[in-house]
């Protein structure tokens, strides 16, 4: 009997890779809420998710699963620690959509920059005012602070440096890899955001990291500043962000994730003047290309026998790399 895999949820037009892969029964969420997948978790042997929560409750009604396989980077969806206390192996795509993230880190910074907001809305509503929402800012030889340097953030090092920007650098303990040319890493967050005329926040969101950029953290950024988030949304408190932007503490946010997400309709940073915000669309896959990997590395089990599980053995050619 083959295998059953979970798909919680997909951002992808069909699962024909899933199935050309896996040697394995897909079981496929309509929904992918919490009563849905507590009834269809004990089928599984692994589970295959994107943006919808797998927590302890789901887990606990997995009696047969091995593994859990995050479509994407961050694992904030999934409650790890339940599923290492219950032998699951939690895996992810360390380098899913890590150009396109750090080129939306890029887009707004610039957006923020140019003014490219209001300049828009003004010829949207018949103006043609150049200097609509302020005067831009000249980006060469301003200095951008990156909270964390993983895989994203050092992208974004490269597209920042051809602005002519100075990269500073705050990385964690866990910090791997040589330090890339020309950034200068900060002894502590507190002295990066004095320094910062961006900040850029590249860390995962963890209970240490949630609400990391809260109302000191702001107060302690120049009023020219900017913030940008395209990690967690939860990595910034919401109600500080709004205001520090009402009362011009920092110059503007730059957002592809919010804290909730979506946004609830009427919401004041929908319509704020110094805010750029777009629908989580830097990881939202937009096609099928060669050098975006799908597959959560090692996500895929095998039950072999009774009460014997081991990793399915997926050729590296074969193996699904087709989404952004």
């Amino acid at each position: 009997m083959k295998p059953t895999v979970l798909v919680t949820d997909y951002a992808w037009p069909d699962l024909e890779v899933e199935r050309s892969v896996l040697d394995a029964e897909l079981l496929v969420a309509r929904t992918g809420e919490r009563e849905e997948l507590r009834e269809l978790a004990p089928a599984a042997d692994a589970i295959l998710t994107c943006w919808k929560t797998v927590d302890a409750s789901v887990l606990d009604e997995a009696k047969r699963c091995v593994t859990i396989g995050r479509y994407g980077v961050g694992l904030d969806n999934i409650d790890v620690a339940h599923a290492t206390a219950l032998g699951m192996v939690v895996t992810n795509v360390p380098d899913f959509c890590g150009d396109e993230v750090a080129d939306t880190t890029l887009l707004l910074i610039l957006a923020l920059a140019r003014r490219l907001g209001p300049l828009s809305t003004d010829v949207r509503t018949d103006g043609w005012d150049n200097r609509a929402g302020g005067m831009p800012v000249r980006l060469r030889g301003k200095k951008v602070l990156l909270v964390g340097l993983g895989g994203i953030a050092r992208r974004v090092v490269t597209r920042v440096q051809a602005l002519g920007m100075e990269v500073l650098a705050l990385r964690s303990g866990r910090g791997s890899g040589d330090l890339p040319e020309g950034v200068r890493v900060v002894g502590g967050l507190a002295e990066g955001l004095a320094e910062a005329d961006v900040v850029s926040l590249h860390c995962p969101l963890t209970p240490q990291t949630r609400g990391l950029i809260g109302a000191r953290e702001l107060a302690a950024m120049k009023s020219s500043a900017y913030l940008v988030n395209t990690s967690r949304g939860g990595l910034v408190d919401t109600e500080a962000l709004v205001q520090a932007l009402d009362t011009g503490i920092i110059a503007g946010a730059g957002l592809d994730v919010t804290d909730p997400e979506p946004l609830p309709a009427g919401h004041p940073l929908r319509t704020h003047p110094l805010a750029v915000i777009t629908p989580t669309s830097g990881s939202t896959p937009t096609g099928r290309r060669p050098n975006s990997p799908r597959r959560p590395r090692g996500t895929s089990p095998r039950c072999c026998g009774e009460g014997v599980r081991r990793p399915w053995s997926i050729p590296r050619s074969s193996a699904p790399r087709p989404c952004v």
